[in-house]
């Protein structure tokens, strides 16, 4: 490797890859849908339910994923969590076979990649200069924003089961390359996975999150990026088709959010 390139950078790729194959998994349903909808018979409701139960995966693992990674090790809980989510990309046309079973599908598939970005973040802590953490967040959206392309881009042009299975194979290949690419030093950490993290600080107060000003702005404009960009990542696919009438080629426009996504992450 190019001796200018800082120590980092292949904890950089590699997680910044992570991030790739999270965000393109996700993506692959709300393409998938038309067709598997006209395949079982599913009407909007069930689409709804489909679409919703990634979430309440997703968001069942975010407060355990940095306590789990310090207590762990953000290698083997990374590993588990992208070896999870692939499963479950993979399996899907399987679980498809059943409502119930594809939504027990979504939920581990939503846990998984809820693990992802808080173990990447502990990950980046301890690993990544702060000189240099800047530019690999910014890498790491850049590079969740190319898979969302890749996927909008790839996935119609696809029969529905291949889609899963293809992307599930590369979460595969992933995981094969982390587990023999990535070295971390083991820290020992008694920490409760449940709990917030220990402040080793008297002057900062956890009712401080919740009342200040400043950082509420921070939380609205996150929640409102989040809406915006779910109810495009979840429902525009099937809006242009069942709405609008676009054919499979159509859809992989979808793709032009994330392009400018992915250009805007990694400008300085």
């Amino acid at each position: 490797m190019n001796s200018k390139l800082p120590k980092s950078f292949r904890t950089v790729i590699l997680c910044s890859l992570a991030n790739f194959v999270n965000q393109a998994d996700r993506t692959i349903m709300p393409i998938a849908l038309v067709p598997m909808s006209n395949e079982f018979d599913w009407n909007l409701q069930a689409q709804g339910w489909i679409l919703s139960s990634f979430a309440f995966g997703y968001i069942s693992s975010q407060v355990i994923g940095g306590s789990a990674a310090r207590r762990w090790g953000g290698k083997w809980v990374l590993g588990f969590a992208v070896a999870v989510w692939s499963l479950a990309t993979f399996f899907t046309p399987t679980f498809a076979r059943t409502l119930y079973g594809l939504i027990f599908a979504r939920i581990c598939l939503g846990f998984a990649e809820g693990l992802g970005l808080p173990t990447i973040f502990h990950i980046f802590a301890n690993t990544v200069p702060m000189e240099e953490r800047s530019r690999a967040f910014g890498y790491l959206v850049a590079s969740g924003s190319i898979g969302q392309t890749l996927a909008s881009v790839v996935c119609p042009r696809l029969q529905w089961p291949m889609m899963f299975y293809s992307f599930g194979v590369l979460g595969f290949v992933w995981v094969a390359t982390w587990v023999l690419c990535f070295r971390e030093q083991s820290i020992d950490y008694d920490e409760e996975l449940f709990l917030p993290p220990k402040i080793l600080t008297s002057n900062l107060r956890w009712v401080e999150f919740i009342s200040h000003w400043p950082l509420w702005a921070i939380y609205s404009a996150h929640f409102a990026m989040n809406w915006s960009n779910y109810v495009v990542l979840s429902w525009l696919p099937t809006y242009l088709q069942r709405a609008l009438g676009a054919n499979a080629n159509d859809i992989s426009f979808t793709a032009f959010p994330y392009m400018m996504n992915s250009l805007v992450g990694v400008g300085k």
